[in-house]
Order: C-alpha cells, then structure tokens, then sequence
C-alpha cells in the first residue's frame, strides 16, 4: 500500500491507495475483517508518476463530491517505498527509486493539503523514513541529484546511496513542511511528523540477491534487531494517533519512542534548498500548473 488517507466524517472512512489492485484488494480484505463496518475506499495510483498522483487527487475530490462526503482529510500517510537494484526512468525522467520514496510524497502531500487544512479537526500528515538516512553524510542539491539524473548516468547503479539519499529528503520536506506551517500561522492546524520503523522483515529486498538478504536478515534476528511485519507498522500508528500539537517529530520503532534524527536532516538552509530545488524541477510538469503557495 503506498498511501493512506482517513476522512473526518467517520472514524470507519478509509481511503488507500496503491499501485497493484491486487494488493489494495488484499489490503481491504485484511482491514475488513478487523473491522467490518469499515468503509473502504481504493484508488489505484503509482507514487513515482507525478500525472498519476495528479489523477488520483482529482479522482478524490470527484468521490468525496459524489459521495456527499465533507471533502477533506483528517489523516495521509506517505508509506510508498522501494528499492530498485537497476536502473529505472519514470515517465517526467526521474530516477524511479527518488521519483517513488520522495518526488511522490512530496507531490502527493501538496496537492492534498487544502483537503487536510479543510479538516473540521486538527489533521496529520506521517511521512515513513528509515535510520538509513544516517549513513548520508553530504548532500549536493541540484536538479540532477534531485531528479535521480545524476546516478542515472553511474557506470554502477548505487542503489543503496539512492535510497539513503531518498529517506533523507523526505525527512528534510518533512521538517521543511513542519516550519512553513508553523510561519502561516497553520502549526495547530496541520501536524508534520516522521515514522521510522527500523528494521522489518519485508520483501523490501526482493531484488537484492537472495544470498545477501538472507545473510542480511539472518544476522539481524541473532542481534534481535529485526522486527516483524506486524510490528513494523507501531511506529507508523504512534505517528498518526499522536495527541494534536506534536509536530516535527521522528517516531522510531514503536511504544511512542522519539529520536532525533541525523544532524543533516535538521539543516534548515539544506532543507530550503531542497524544497525550491524540488518546486523548480517539479514546474515543467503538469504538478506546476498546480502549485499552491507553499
């Protein structure tokens, strides 16, 4: 599932969103049969196509219309992430890995805040990062390093810097987000946080050689460091329950534990120019013809 939304007209109004319908449906049947009065809704999108996501959100408003809904969001979770062992080009021409774990957050998160800010409660937004963040220790903000084109270009797709990389930009659009809300006067309205699940067994590493993920995962549970999948969503759900006014906060492995995230992340002059670096690549596609005033 790579999104989730919760309406404020009932507890029960879900919406996800995700690339395979297969999955949503798994997904629906699953949450279901947790809870049978659940009102469901899904949408099939993929997060690394910005015209996808531009789709999606129109077909959202379209439904909440139609639907005699209050349109707006109370609650969005921007859980889409993968990590591509090859290289991969999306339609705009960014790399897919950065288009599906930041551009699309990034995208996805603009178009819907008018739905969140016209919440009749307090709304939050979750972003999901990783602890993987850490290992990038230098950061070049160009268009070309924030579209992907740059590591598009290496004789050797470095899939695990990219993916650092990615996780690290969300987090720096999440605390970027954080601090424009608070500066409009919208910091009790609208709540930025991260969630961090630390290390879950899932088939995130499905291309990663199965030798390697094996030995990967093997040492891990000796260290009993790796989560189940079950589990992995606690940090996730302490992100999107927690009380209104906590904003700009990293939730890291469930039982509503709080870190700080890496010195780097909490750049604020990087986290700008990420921000504008972003805008501006993103305003050559149909996404600039949508841009609000954040």
């Amino acid at each position: 599932m790579a999104g989730f939304c919760s309406l404020p007209n009932s507890c029960h109004n879900k919406i996800t969103v995700g690339r395979s319908e297969q999955l949503l449906s798994e997904a629906i049947t699953k949450i279901k049969g947790w809870n049978e009065d659940a009102h469901l809704k899904a949408f099939q999108a993929d997060l690394s196509s910005v015209e996808s996501i531009i789709k999606f959100s129109t077909s959202l408003r379209q439904w909440l219309l139609d639907s005699d809904l209050h349109c707006s969001v109370q609650i969005l979770i921007n859980n889409a992430g993968i990590l591509a062992t090859s290289p991969r080009v999306t339609t705009e021409g960014y790399d897919k890995m950065i288009a599906t774990n930041y551009i699309g957050p990034f995208v996805m998160t603009k178009l819907l805040l008018p739905l969140l800010e016209s919440s009749p409660v307090s709304s939050k937004i979750v972003n999901v990062t990783s602890f993987t963040h850490r290992a990038v220790t230098n950061m070049q903000v160009d268009e070309g390093t924030v579209s992907g084109k740059r590591f598009l270009k290496s004789k050797q797709y470095p899939y695990a810097q990219i993916y650092e990389y990615s996780k690290l930009c969300l987090l720096l659009f999440s605390y970027e987000l954080h601090r424009q809300l608070c500066q409009m006067g919208k910091s009790h309205q609208i709540f930025v946080n991260v969630a961090d699940p630390g290390v879950v067994q899932t088939n995130i590493m499905r291309e990663v050689p199965a030798s390697l993920s094996w030995v990967a995962f093997f040492v891990l549970k000796r260290l009993r460091l790796l989560k189940s999948f079950e589990s992995g969503n606690d940090s996730i759900i302490d992100a999107a329950l927690t009380p209104p006014g906590t904003s700009g906060v990293y939730f890291f492995g469930g039982k509503g534990r709080t870190i700080n995230s890496s010195a780097l992340s909490q750049d604020t002059k990087l986290a700008h120019e990420l921000w504008e670096t972003t805008s501006d690549l993103l305003s050559v596609t149909p996404f600039g013809n949508k841009r609000n005033n954040f």
